[in-house]
């Protein structure tokens, strides 16, 4: 995958644009809450399932940045904290065929944050949002790049004693 969207980075100067018709990166926010043992999903209004956060960069080439912008803009959450401004995960899926829209990639750069407060709202790009315990996760979606994430999530807090993410 890595290689993949460097590939396609490399191959397209206008990779940060969506009017690039073959896809385009997107910046996304892995949102925990303070105790690490719950993630923010989104009801995605537009694909009908349920996702982390994040969007589309409108030629914005600093991702972390982005990915904090749609999370907040999606979630309304006051004080999301980078748990680390390094790249969490990374993931290419396609979005499908809608109406005016050609079938297209997305390059999907996740950023890892600590929500202060769990309190949200729910914007007009969702359906609902949810706070979804990591353990319960797949009586919510079974959505494999998910699932990793719960996985490095856990490998991560077992790094750290296994009872919170690092500061």
């Amino acid at each position: 995958m890595v290689e993949r969207i460097s590939s396609f980075v490399d191959a397209n100067t206008d990779c940060f644009s969506r009017e690039l018709a073959v896809g385009h990166i997107t910046g996304s926010a892995w949102i925990l809450d303070s105790t690490g043992t719950r993630a923010l999903l989104t009801h995605h209004k537009k694909l009908n399932i349920w996702v982390q956060l994040g969007g589309h960069t409108d030629g914005d080439p600093n991702v972390e940045q982005v990915a904090y912008r749609e999370a907040v803009e999606e979630s309304g959450l006051d004080g999301l904290q980078f748990v680390d401004q390094e790249l969490f995960d990374i993931d290419i899926h396609q979005i499908p065929f809608r109406g005016h829209e050609a079938a297209h990639y997305h390059y999907d750069c996740r950023f890892l944050f600590r929500a202060v407060d769990d309190h949200y709202t729910v914007s007009d790009e969702s359906h609902d949002l949810l706070w979804v315990p990591l353990d319960d996760m797949c009586s919510v979606t079974t959505e494999p790049s998910i699932t990793r994430m719960v996985d490095k999530t856990r490998l991560l807090m077992m790094g750290n004693s296994g009872d919170s993410l690092p500061n």
